[in-house]
């Protein structure tokens, strides 16, 4: 592993970041904007998102969509945002992180309670969205749904499970349903938020509470650690050779703290030892 830099700073909430077509996207869920990172050091803003949460994929045309509440948003060439499915009748809270597979298949995910509002707990669900635009539940029973990533040969879907403390595993049907729920990797006390995955077969997790941003191989073992000094939120891997692993990270005080200032926000890098894989 190299020496850990910082790529930008003074975010107010740097979220779901994606390497795509040679930049380094990102969602800053308070400022509600979708920001690409140049290797140059610039920056862009290329969506506004009225929505907290938002996480970011693509279609395999190249238009972006982005989770917004109950519905997911496209992104047209002229710049519009327009809605691409309205979830609603499928998830009541809204939704979370968003992955799509090589086919078009758009998978989201939610929790089953509202978190910023103190409610009680209950179990989430991930969605498949289909190219055709029908949507189902295809995996209920997840106590805290978040990152998501599909492994390159498009048979398996992980999802992290923050409350859980694991990444679960689904076999992918040829119709984009789930089956097969398994434990992919025992986190023991972690708690995992945004992950990707890499060409040996490891998944990267980023992980609030304890700063640090882990490589773990599918059983459980412990390959890497990358330690910060504020929660690391979620991560990608990317640039130029695909090494490049990108953390989003902030200090965290709570819910309450989200829209206080002074902004802590950082996109972080460092070498990998293995390039992105799968999908996103």
């Amino acid at each position: 592993m190299g020496e850990l830099t910082v790529v930008v700073e003074g975010v107010a909430f740097p979220e779901s970041p994606r390497w795509h077509e040679g930049r380094l996207w990102f969602s800053d869920w308070v400022a509600h904007q979708v920001i690409a990172l140049d290797p140059e050091g610039g920056s862009e803003v290329m969506a506004q998102v009225d929505a907290f949460p938002f996480s970011i994929d693509w279609l395999p045309d190249g238009r972006m969509l982005i989770t917004a509440g109950q519905s997911v948003l496209r992104l047209e060439p002229d710049g519009s945002l327009v809605t691409h499915a309205d979830l609603s009748g499928l998830t009541e809270f809204g939704l979370n992180e968003i992955v799509v597979d090589g086919g078009g298949n758009v998978y989201v995910n939610g929790p089953g309670f509202d978190l910023m509002g103190g409610a009680e707990f209950a179990p989430g669900i991930v969605a498949l969205l289909r190219p055709n635009g029908s949507a189902e539940v295809v995996a209920e029973g997840i106590a805290f749904p978040n990152g998501m990533a599909i492994a390159p040969d498009g048979s398996t879907l992980v999802v992290a499970d923050s409350y859980a403390n694991e990444l679960i595993g689904f076999q992918i049907g040829s119709d984009g349903t789930l089956s097969g729920r398994r434990t992919w990797a025992d986190l023991g006390d972690d708690n995992p938020d945004g992950i990707c995955l890499d060409a040996e077969g490891a998944a990267w997790y980023a992980d609030v509470p304890h700063s640090h941003c882990v490589r773990v191989a599918e059983g459980g073992e412990v390959l890497q650690t990358v330690e910060v000094d504020r929660g690391c939120f979620a991560c990608m891997l990317g640039g130029a050779d695909g090494r490049t692993l990108f953390m989003a990270a902030q200090e965290w005080n709570g819910p309450e703290g989200i829209f206080k200032e002074p902004r802590t926000g950082q996109v972080l890098a460092i070498e990998a030892p293995a390039p992105r894989a799968g999908c996103p």
